[in-house]
């Protein structure tokens, strides 16, 4: 975290939340961006590569500031990568992104857009956020009319200074000028919104700095116009995973790529030491009652990730999705049920044949990632078949087995139901 956010005392809202709740890791100028913010509004944005057809929870702290932008009364501006898709952003990759067909791209955003309605209220005020998409100036770019009016303010000197593009060069990875053009459309992206829009503000993550501060400087050699940029920090959880992963892949935001219940497993399954942390950016409760649940200890912190739990499902899912997570959870672990809300794998007499092995259910349910790893899970002793140990890979499932749902568990945590459809 930046030295000076610890120090500077903020008289705008937005600066006071974002100190408060341990958002920030750096700010170009602190004191112009909190006048600015205390003055009228300031339309800000973050940008979202569509690179999958959903985002996950490692992209969940930028949209939470976005919603406390809005919150705090200013205008939030989500920029849709459809343009600068087509090149791939190469910050924090040690490869070349592999490039999409348009058809990906455009499938990738109608996805995306199915995330932002739950945060952010949309429409035509002062105050309401609006979604664009780069690929509305991007792909009607003139290239050599690019080159001589915009390339002309960037240093290749400088560009090659920055962290994203050192690491893969003292690595001795390679880095195609197709991605090294990137962070030059990033630039021209906040120049063109502050054109369009007003935008005075760029967020995005810690390493996203570089490119941030290239919009910056393009900015005000073109148009002449101050304008500032944020960052948040990078977060990784307490046990060193990664946010935004868990073991059984990404843990996606759209509920049709998780379901709200696995979704709620998540936030209640993180590290002791991440609960605090947690319900300060992800949740919208008081701080204080975030460092109160933070520090319980024995039962009293199971609690409080149930607290976060549902806090979390809520705004992404609405109420009635966490309050039905919490009670197939509780149906789950404290009786031993079947609650109706796990994740459900639906197969037909046809998937089935003669039979299936546990082991194909196991990879098909989603709880083991191969075949592999399902047999080792049952080797290990990790596995259970309606809450019986399954000590056998090679057991078969039929069509009669499936007189009612089985439930498949791996481990104590994670569990789904096996059906069969007509």
């Amino acid at each position: 975290m930046d030295a000076n956010v610890m120090t500077y005392q903020p008289k705008s809202d937005f600066l006071r939340v974002m100190i408060e709740r341990g958002f920030i890791a750096d700010c170009t100028d602190y004191q112009g961006l909190d006048e600015a913010l205390t003055g009228d509004v300031v339309p800000a944005y973050i940008g979202f590569d569509a690179t999958a057809p959903s985002l996950h929870v490692g992209s969940l702290i930028q949209i939470m500031m976005l919603r406390w932008l809005q919150k705090c009364g200013h205008k939030p501006i989500v920029l849709m990568g459809g343009g600068t898709t087509k090149v791939g952003d190469p910050t924090d990759r040690a490869d070349e992104r592999p490039l999409l067909a348009p058809e990906t791209i455009e499938a990738n955003l109608a996805g995306i857009r199915q995330v932002f309605s739950a945060y952010l209220t949309f429409g035509e005020g002062a105050r309401d956020a609006i979604m664009v998409n780069n690929a509305e100036w991007l792909d009607g770019l003139n290239y050599l009319e690019f080159l001589r009016d915009v390339g002309r303010y960037f240093s290749v000197n400088r560009m090659l200074s920055f962290e994203s593009v050192k690491l893969r060069l003292e690595r001795e990875q390679s880095l195609s000028f197709l991605e090294f053009n990137y962070m030059i459309l990033q630039a021209y992206d906040f120049m063109e919104l502050n054109r369009r829009y007003g935008c005075r503000l760029q967020m995005g993550g810690s390493d996203q700095w570089g490119n941030i501060v290239n919009g910056i400087d393009l900015t005000r050699r073109m148009l002449g116009q101050e304008v500032y940029g944020l960052t948040s920090q990078l977060l990784a959880m307490s046990d060193g995973r990664k946010m935004g992963k868990s073991q059984g892949g990404a843990v996606w935001l759209n509920g049709e790529m998780l379901s709200p219940y696995e979704f709620w497993q998540f936030w209640r399954n993180i590290p002791d030491a991440d609960v605090g942390r947690f319900l300060k950016l992800y949740t919208e409760l008081p701080v204080a009652e975030c460092e109160r649940l933070g520090a319980a200890g024995g039962k009293a912190i199971n609690e409080a990730k149930i607290r976060l739990a549902n806090e979390v499902t809520t705004l992404a899912h609405g109420a009635e999705a966490a309050r039905a997570a919490e009670a197939t959870a509780r149906e789950v672990f404290e009786r031993g049920g079947a609650g109706q809300d796990l994740p459900t794998l639906a197969l037909s007499p046809a998937d089935i044949g003669e039979g299936i092995s546990v082991v194909q259910l196991f990879t098909r349910s989603g709880l083991a990632p191969s075949g592999k790893q399902a047999k080792r899970l049952i080797a290990d002793g990790g596995a259970r078949l309606d809450d019986q140990p399954l000590t056998d890979p090679g057991r078969m499932i039929t069509a009669a087995d499936l007189a009612r749902p089985l439930k498949l568990s791996a481990g104590k945590k994670r569990h789904a139901l096996v059906t069969l459809r007509p």
